[in-house]
């Protein structure tokens, strides 16, 4: 097996790739280090998989844009992938309001690009990387992969979901094998800056303020890194024809609870900025992991105490080496955030 993971610097991407390694598979990380958070992050990720790789020759970075049709022909041909796991995105769901082209560019026809090289070069398994934002205002709680998901609140999602619809026309037409999985809230080590859990972290260290949507009710699914990997692997290994299914833990929380974790590990009081709910907002996120239960054997294992508890212990462990990433969660990255996809 050889591995084509898009995104490969990324959160999810270089931490699957890093399950992948070390599992003793083949990897082809690919990312064009979009600076939309501190590059310095994504470079640390690969300085991790590159220690992990040792001298193994396991790992091949690919500096590449996934519109870039030429380099992923050139990708599947050379290293004979046969398994995708299509994780590059833009994202961020206020990021995208105002930014409705360049979400379209990248997460569709991105997306398009992939898995028509995986089309092309005969890819044996395409795992691609959705989002629970697609659900949007549904009424159906928790959410299940059936739902028609016809009222995105922001271009990332309406991306996403889009990024899924070809994707069924890509398996109907050509029967590529691909299962989209919708993610929910991923947080854990190695996070993104620009995420709720280390700017949360971030503010009651520093004591600065944390900003609250309303009453603070908003609820979301935290899903551990650890877990999501999990499914993801799986995914790789269990061609299902064509799946959109949710990978999630099935437990959502309070904003204002999930804080009180975190006021609790850290040892000190939140300061609290109430601030109106911004229309992109859904009240919920809760996912029905039922079907990826029985088609993956999925079974989320860190509760979101432990998980938070593992966050602030890397956290912790940052040390003034770390400069780039120190010096971007202190400055929240480059966007600010509430809840993750």
């Amino acid at each position: 097996m050889t591995v084509l993971v898009t995104g490969g610097a990324g959160f999810i991407g270089s931490r699957l790739a890093l399950r992948l390694l070390e599992r003793g598979r083949r990897v082809i990380a690919l990312d064009n280090f979009d600076p939309y958070y501190d590059v310095g992050v994504k470079k640390r990720n690969i300085d991790q998989l590159r220690q992990a790789d040792g001298d193994r020759g396991l790992l091949t970075l690919l500096e590449a844009d996934i519109r870039d049709r030429g380099a992923l022909d050139d990708a599947f041909a050379r290293y004979s992938i046969t398994h995708v796991a299509h994780l590059a995105a833009m994202g961020g769901v206020r990021y995208s309001v105002e930014r409705a082209a360049l979400y379209a560019d990248v997460n569709i026809n991105g997306t398009i690009q992939v898995l028509e090289a995986a089309r092309r070069h005969g890819a044996a398994q395409v795992v691609q990387a959705s989002t629970s934002n697609v659900y949007g205002e549904t009424a159906r709680v928790p959410f299940q992969e059936d739902d028609p998901a016809v009222h995105p609140l922001a271009p990332y999602p309406a991306s996403k979901r889009a990024a899924e619809l070809f994707a069924y026309s890509t398996h109907h037409l050509h029967k590529l094998n691909i299962t989209v999985l919708r993610f929910f809230n991923v947080y854990g080590p190695d996070g993104r800056p620009d995420m709720m859990p280390l700017k949360v972290l971030d503010a009651i260290v520093s004591g600065t303020p944390v900003t609250v949507y309303g009453d603070g009710s908003l609820s979301r699914d935290w899903t551990y890194i650890d877990d999501v990997v999990d499914g993801v692997e799986a995914a790789l290994q269990t061609p299902l024809g064509f799946r959109i299914l949710n990978i999630g833990c099935g437990r959502p929380i309070p904003l204002v609870d999930f804080i009180h974790i975190d006021e609790r590990l850290v040892g000190r009081p939140a300061l609290i900025e109430r601030v109106p709910t911004p229309p992109t907002e859904v009240p919920i996120t809760y996912c029905d992991n039922t079907l990826a239960r029985e088609l993956l054997g999925f079974a989320p294992k860190v509760d979101l105490e432990t998980g938070l508890a593992r966050t602030w212990a890397w956290y912790q462990s940052l040390s003034v080496s770390d400069a780039s990433v120190a010096a971007d969660i202190a400055g929240g990255g480059n966007r600010s955030a509430q809840s993750s996809p």
